[in-house]
């Protein structure tokens, strides 16, 4: 669903093969709560949590291991009396308590604790959307997705989704939950900005052709797309080894390399062009990808979020998007440069000429 023109965030869009209706941006609280040293106070939160909601925004993402319960303790009191008209996804797996191996996890035992630890926290008796937070590698697919039926049978789950698993995993989890008439996921989470496309070889792919919704997190790349880091910052890691993120009070490792600088300066380029921010063109870009349902926003200020909330104005030019989609291209790789390539195809269509059916 690329962008058409100017949108608001009570533009609601479907989610996945749902009926589901969410904003076109989803608010992100990983930054709800200081625990980790970098994110916002309770005050600050209050505020962002605000000025989404006052716009229209009605999608909220958090997880039971954000800020150590924090985000979801913010986000219940934040809802208040309101709390039937937002769309509200939290999330499982993650383990919360060290030396407790049962306290993460993909299994039933783990699912359902959390589940009503969350539930406790958000101050509610079901969550609109459940997200598998990753893969675990140890429990039985069926098993997963029988328990999730179960909790959506028992009204404390309306809708599932997944995040952070191989696409072959997520597959057969949704032909397994069809044919046996369990419930299917209708979204996936996935890291996706003009810096990270390699999603594009399956994940966007798969989920376009399954009926399941796209939300990137981490769509301005950890801030490198926003312009804040340069050559020099390049440089200077590779000089001397450290990390500017660190420096700048940021949680995890960045990682520069040279296709990051060189993705945020084509950004910038385009930004300079039309008079909007580089964050406001990195999301864009985004918002014009098919089964891109609802980027997800991380803001530490309402400043930040302001202006991301301003790449809905405006939709950039099929010239820009194509000079975006060249600067930051990606190899597909194996097999999809292969059969793709045109001897193969020539010799698959035996030398005629076959319209190719996408998602097939």
């Amino acid at each position: 669903m690329p962008v058409q023109g100017p949108l608001m965030l009570d533009d609601y869009r479907l989610l996945g093969r749902s009926g589901l209706r969410v904003s076109p941006l989803c608010l992100g609280t990983m930054t709800f709560g200081t625990e980790w040293g970098w994110g916002a106070d309770r005050e600050t939160s209050k505020q962002i949590f605000d000025a989404y909601a006052r716009r229209g925004g009605n999608f909220i993402d958090t997880a039971n291991f954000y800020t150590q319960g924090t985000s979801e303790t913010f986000l219940a009191d934040f809802l208040g009396t309101e709390r039937e008209r937002f769309v509200v996804a939290t999330k499982y797996t993650l383990g919360m308590r060290r030396g407790d191996p049962n306290s993460g996890g993909n299994h039933r035992k783990c699912l359902v604790q959390s589940l009503e630890a969350s539930l406790k926290r958000l101050k509610t008796d079901y969550i609109d959307l459940y997200w598998v937070h990753c893969w675990d590698y140890t429990t039985p697919v069926d098993e997963v997705m029988r328990a999730l039926d179960d909790l959506v049978r028992a009204g404390k789950i309306l809708y599932l989704g997944v995040s952070d698993v191989p696409a072959w995993l997520i597959a057969r989890s949704q032909t397994m939950a069809e044919l046996r008439g369990w419930t299917r996921f209708v979204a996936l989470q996935i890291e996706y900005s003009l810096i990270e496309r390699t999603v594009e070889r399956e994940l966007t792919p798969m989920a376009e052709a399954l009926g399941i919704g796209v939300l990137p997190w981490s769509p301005l790349g950890g801030g490198v797309l926003t312009g804040k880091y340069s050559r020099a910052d390049l440089a200077a890691q590779q000089q001397a080894g450290f990390d500017p993120k660190q420096l700048k009070g940021g949680n995890r490792p960045l990682g520069l390399t040279e296709k990051k600088i060189a993705a945020a300066e084509a950004v910038q380029l385009i930004a300079k062009e039309t008079g909007h921010s580089p964050a406001q063109i990195a999301l864009n870009w985004l918002l014009a990808k098919p089964n891109v349902v609802s980027p997800i926003l991380g803001a530490r200020k309402v400043d930040q979020l302001e202006d991301n909330l301003g790449s809905l104005a405006f939709a950039l030019s099929q010239e820009h998007l194509l000079r975006l989609d060249e600067a930051t291209a990606i190899e597909r790789g194996f097999p999809h440069d292969f059969i793709e390539g045109p001897r193969v195809r020539d010799i698959v269509t035996a030398g005629t000429r076959v319209p190719r059916t996408p998602h097939v």
